[in-house]
């Protein structure tokens, strides 16, 4: 008897750990995860072959599948609004370091102040108008079909020269737009809320 006690001890002791069933489960929810929040599923339409690409979406806009509003469509409306949000911080920052056009209509405005002034003196209708006529000539690209989302064929300093290039231009551009979007929506609700500059005292 105990020797039977002894070999059914040692054939327990010998028998291999059962492999967990879900393993090949919990491998396809991590390989189908999104990038940006791991903890959530990737958004079906972000495939990862779009610059950028890592899977945020967390109002579902991606979903949007029109024939005029698709992901194409909002990826071009990104990276516009990327550019303006760069040109807009850098230009807000100037104002409050003391940057300002010649004139005195122009000396005593700021950051915050300076478009209701502009548009009650009629100087943003010029600008209204040039780019009324840039959205006119350039918009109707991205709905050709070898139209490719920013890209007007415009690269004054040759930042974009071959497929790599290419590729790390639009990655950084991308990048900077979004972080500059969530500048200027800091810095524009900083001085909204405190009325007062975000560099004080500029420069000068």
């Amino acid at each position: 008897m105990s020797v039977s006690l002894m070999h059914t001890l040692s054939v327990s002791y010998a028998a291999p750990l059962a492999r967990p069933t879900g393993s090949s489960t919990v491998r396809m929810a991590i390989a189908d995860a999104s990038k940006a929040l791991p903890m959530l599923s990737r958004p079906e339409m972000l495939t990862g072959s779009m610059i950028g690409d890592v899977g945020f979406d967390p109002i579902g806009l991606s979903k949007i599948d029109g024939e005029y509003i698709n992901l194409r469509w909002m990826r071009e409306a990104e990276i516009k609004h990327g550019r303006v949000c760069m040109l807009a911080t850098a230009g807000w920052l100037a104002v409050d370091l003391g940057f300002k056009l010649p004139g005195d209509k122009y000396a005593g405005l700021t950051s915050l102040t300076a478009h209701e002034a502009m548009v009650s003196t009629g100087d943003m209708t010029m600008m209204l108008v040039l780019v009324a006529l840039l959205e006119a000539k350039m918009g109707p690209k991205i709905f050709e079909a070898a139209g490719v989302p920013g890209d007007y064929g415009w690269d004054p300093m040759g930042m974009g020269k071959g497929a790599k290039a290419d590729k790390d231009a639009a990655l950084k551009e991308l990048k900077n737009g979004r972080l500059a979007m969530l500048a200027f929506g800091g810095m524009l609700t900083h001085c909204f809320l405190t009325g007062q500059p975000v560099l004080q005292g500029g420069l000068w």
